[in-house]
């Protein structure tokens, strides 16, 4: 059994299943996907987003306003708070800081990052963290804010060994997406050939990302498996163990038990 660590479920196309996300969660069983994390990127769209989801027990969700929303409602650590004791809300995010579509003064961007690292302090609840040419600003936060204590998970991970070993250090997880699959990620392949069999999980970013062979084409949580596989390929592994693996290191990271 698969599960995909970070999608956005209100956000893929369903027309190829007749615009009826019940039958695209047929279709996910039936490809053994066991458990989905639908990721959140604002507060406008998140009462849909729970509308959507609700009623299925595999699907977990976030809260959180991703780094490059803008004009946007901007939450504040008690509201964050306030939206996090769900029970199905299992984590904080995404957050965290993006230099590539966001420019000039970032303080706005900073402070949104640290009030979601302390609203997931107070709720005890793993941050869901995305970092875009802003390595050393978003490690560095993350110190300062004292995230160690509840850790989280570094999404699509594109950085290099060395940022992988201080996130590590900070407690957090090396997520793999469809990126690992592309000829030209000959880093982050290193990276996910080093990482500790304890510390990696797997996801699409679905609708973004595709993995090979769909590149370029919308994403979708089946499609978690050829990240399993190019994973297995990578380490030298069967593509058992790194759905096994990955699939206990969920659990882990957010306390749950399999369903």
């Amino acid at each position: 059994m698969l599960i995909d660590s970070h999608c956005h479920l209100d956000r893929i196309d369903l027309k190829p299943y007749q615009d009826n996300f019940d039958c695209f969660m047929q279709e996910a069983e039936a490809s053994q996907i066991e458990h989905l994390l639908c990721i959140a990127i604002d507060l406008e769209s998140y009462p849909a987003m729970l509308d959507l989801v609700a009623g299925f027990r595999q699907i977990s969700v976030t809260v959180g306003v991703h780094p490059n929303v803008q004009d946007c409602q901007d939450p504040s650590v008690d509201e964050l708070v306030a939206l996090g004791q769900a029970d199905n809300v299992i984590g904080i995010g995404e957050t965290g800081l993006d230099y590539f579509r966001s420019t000039g003064d970032l303080f706005w961007q900073h402070q949104r990052f640290r009030n979601h690292i302390r609203a997931a302090k107070i709720l005890k609840k793993p941050l869901i963290i995305h970092t875009r040419e802003a390595g050393q600003d978003t490690l560095r936060i993350l110190e300062e804010e004292g995230a160690r204590e509840i850790g989280g998970i570094i999404h699509c991970f594109t950085e290099d060994w060395e940022f992988a070993e201080k996130a590590l250090d900070l407690n957090f997880y090396i997520s793999f997406s469809g990126i690992v699959t592309f000829n030209n990620a000959k880093e982050i392949k290193e990276v996910a050939k080093k990482v500790p069999a304890d510390r990696f999980l797997i996801e699409t970013d679905s609708p973004y990302l595709a993995p090979v062979p769909f590149r370029g084409r919308p994403n979708y949580p089946t499609y978690v498996r050829y990240v399993a596989e190019h994973l297995a390929e990578l380490c030298g592994t069967s593509l058992n163990k790194i759905a096994d693996l990955s699939t206990e290191n969920f659990y882990t990271l957010f306390k749950l038990k399999p369903l």
